[in-house]
């Protein structure tokens, strides 16, 4: 057998090799700023989508629930959403094109789309293709839902393609926001100051739970805070409840919560006036 060994090419192979070969025809620019980031991923882990009014942001609103969380918060009613493997795999495409059929109905509520979880920025470069595709393709007002804790994960392309950042502050006490969630409380913080100094409108969301998060020195702090960034447009004090104790129960999973009760009428009216003292609109 003959043997066929392959040196470097001589600089007149060279160019005779570069005569021949016709010049490389430039990429296709990245169609999305997800693209930009990697080879534009088609798919993430999608726990469910649905159409919701009222608590996803403004007007009826597609949201698409992604699967992950890195917080273990002690009141979730979606546990289900904790594990992404737990999630199905979906392309972005298949997730613009449920979303599409809805688009006049959305669009004449005022509503939009939104990206939840989940914590959404545990993917983020799926996040953002869905955010950049839902505004830019299907012409909707955009929000993501989100904790804040992965806020260094939120690209500034992200940011652009978002209308609207539901903020959840869980607490202003880094002790308690450790006990409700399992982690720190810094990079919610530092993710809010981030999106005051970009002049990106923010909903606030803070869970009133008796015996945990209802402490008047905790919630005056969130007001404060809130208050003070200068861009949230909207706080919704949401009173805790047990709706999700079934899925707890379900996933073999303690719901320590069990036996506290929900807040009563007249402590959310009142927590309510303390962030309206901070000049706020809260609801």
């Amino acid at each position: 057998m003959t043997s066929l060994t392959i040196g470097p090419a001589t600089p007149a192979a060279t160019r005779a090799i570069s005569a021949a070969t016709p010049a490389a025809t430039p990429a296709t620019p990245a169609a999305t700023p997800a693209a930009a980031a990697t080879r534009r991923p088609s798919e993430g882990s999608v726990h469910s989508w649905d159409l919701s009014t009222g608590v996803d942001g403004p007007g009826t609103r597609f949201v698409t629930f992604l699967s992950g969380c890195p917080l273990t918060c002690l009141y979730c009613h979606n546990p289900d959403t904790w594990k992404m493997r737990n999630g199905k795999r979906t392309s972005a495409d298949d997730v613009i094109a449920e979303a599409s059929k809805y688009v006049r109905f959305i669009s004449a509520s005022g509503g939009g789309a939104t990206v939840s979880g989940g914590e959404p920025l545990l993917q983020p470069v799926f996040t953002g293709e869905l955010l950049h595709r839902m505004k830019h393709e299907l012409g909707l007002h955009t929000a993501l839902d989100t904790s804040g804790f992965l806020g260094v994960r939120a690209t500034d392309a992200l940011l652009r393609d978002t209308d609207l950042v539901l903020l959840d502050i869980k607490s202003w006490d880094p002790d308690t926001y450790k006990k409700v969630t399992g982690r720190p409380l810094a990079p919610t913080l530092d993710f809010a100051r981030r999106l005051a100094d970009l002049g990106q409108e923010v909903h606030v969301r803070f869970v009133l739970v008796p015996g945990l998060t209802d402490d008047p020195a905790n919630v005056e702090g969130v007001a404060a805070f809130a208050g003070g960034l200068g861009n949230v447009s909207r706080v919704d004090i949401l009173p805790f409840h047990k709706l999700g104790e079934a899925k707890w129960q379900a996933l073999a999973m303690p719901f320590t919560l069990y036996d506290t009760p929900s807040p009563t009428p007249e402590r959310v009216a009142e927590v309510r006036e303390v962030f309206r003292a901070h000049g706020l609109n809260a609801v």
